[in-house]
């Protein structure tokens, strides 16, 4: 298998790809479906080795110009991990943030937080998932109050961006090891709540591990068509199976049957509006693409309170791009992005929850969703200072 990149030139372009990724059934990586194809945009496509040899003579034969960007996929699968299936176990405390973790590790991660930093985590489950898995968030912060404010983070809504999960760990860490020594932490933790999940897509995730590394969506059975998953971030009631989604259960981005039809994410939505008076920010975890984004995605328009949440993002990327240069785009998700409905950050403003951020990590699609573990601390360090940023504008008064 290999990821190609294709940049249309034109709208004839566009309609030639859309048709033959459509008939070839190729795993479109960006955009996450042929339908936000645009001319001048790149399209990161990953063909199955048989479809190879019909796919690319056929953008030869049409003109369309290719790069490829993976060679071997099998062998970047292998580089990402460093090819240990069986890594040495080592005990929590040595716990490594730079490798990627499977779903068990990540829990019994969290069961050991809990029970180690007991005054300032508590671990519980909003639900469970589809086959059955506890959905597991951690409250993170000093009871220092009865009421405080709250963040929420989640990370890994889609399976294959395993960089989310890795993150949401790094948070965490970050926030235990510095909350004695970095004033900022320590007001963040002892003013407001942070309500982690690490892994929102459970699932999908093990999945991801077990079977197809780029598995994207749940894992709920449809009876009519032999297709498992619903994209778990085009399932929230909020404009729901507009544009940007599909209708059908095969699609990688099929909106369900119905909104909240997941488990997962009714689980989530519930806790979330029950909270919701307490809770002012909500952040989400992607990859791949380098943005920062804000509501809305299903429609054109400017959010009422456009002025506070484009300033956090602005100093957020600053922030951000101080540590390696790194540069994030930044914006309302339909124009920086494209349109979507049914997402977990527009239901989670619709909701009442004044500051809602996608962030879609690194990289640009040198590694696409293979970003290897050597990227992870750097990644993370920049992502760190971005979140820190977007927490403390919180804290004070926006007008």
């Amino acid at each position: 298998d290999k990821v190609i990149r294709v940049v249309p030139e034109s709208e004839r372009e566009t309609q030639i790809l859309r048709a033959a990724f459509n008939r070839l059934k190729v795993d479109l990586w960006q955009p996450s479906s042929p339908l936000h194809m645009v001319e001048g945009t790149a399209a990161d496509v990953r063909v199955p080795r048989n479809a190879t040899r019909s796919l690319l003579p056929y953008l030869q034969q049409a003109n369309i110009p290719y790069t490829i960007l993976i060679s071997d996929l099998q062998q970047a699968i292998e580089n990402q991990t460093g090819g240990r299936s069986h890594r040495n176990r080592r005990s929590l405390s040595g716990y490594n943030y730079e490798v990627y973790h499977s779903l068990e590790e990540i829990e019994d991660w969290m069961y050991y937080l809990n029970r180690t930093y007991s005054d300032l985590v508590h671990m519980f489950s909003v639900g469970k998932s589809y086959e059955g898995r506890p959905l597991y968030v951690l409250k993170l912060g000093k009871r220092s109050r009865p009421y405080k404010k709250a963040v929420w983070i989640d990370c890994g809504i889609h399976a294959r961006e395993w960089i989310g999960p890795a993150f949401c760990q790094w948070f965490v860490k970050e926030a235990l090891q510095t909350y004695q020594t970095d004033p900022d932490m320590r007001k963040m933790l002892t003013q407001l709540y942070f309500y982690i999940m690490p892994v929102f897509n459970v699932d999908g995730y093990h999945f991801s591990w077990t079977n197809d590394r780029f598995w994207r969506k749940t894992r709920s059975k449809n009876m009519r068509f032999h297709c498992h998953g619903v994209d778990a971030n085009r399932n929230w009631k909020v404009k729901w199976c507009d544009e940007g989604a599909s209708l059908h259960p095969c699609d990688d981005t099929y909106c369900g049957p119905f909104p909240e039809s997941e488990p997962e994410v009714k689980a989530v939505a519930h806790f979330l509006r029950k909270h919701r008076k307490q809770i002012k920010a909500y952040l989400s975890f992607h990859a791949y693409a380098q943005m920062l984004l804000y509501p809305y995605s299903y429609k054109y328009a400017t959010i009422p309170n456009f002025n506070c949440v484009e300033l956090a993002a602005y100093n957020a990327v600053n922030a951000l791009q101080s540590a390696y240069g790194v540069r994030y785009r930044y914006g309302p998700a339909s124009s920086t992005l494209y349109v979507s409905s049914g997402s977990s950050m527009d239901w989670a403003y619709k909701n009442g929850i004044p500051y809602a951020f996608a962030f879609e990590l690194r990289d640009t699609g040198h590694f696409g969703f293979l970003l290897p573990e050597t990227l992870i601390k750097p990644t993370c360090t920049e992502t760190m200072l971005a979140v820190k940023n977007i927490t403390l504008h919180l804290l004070k008064k926006c007008h």
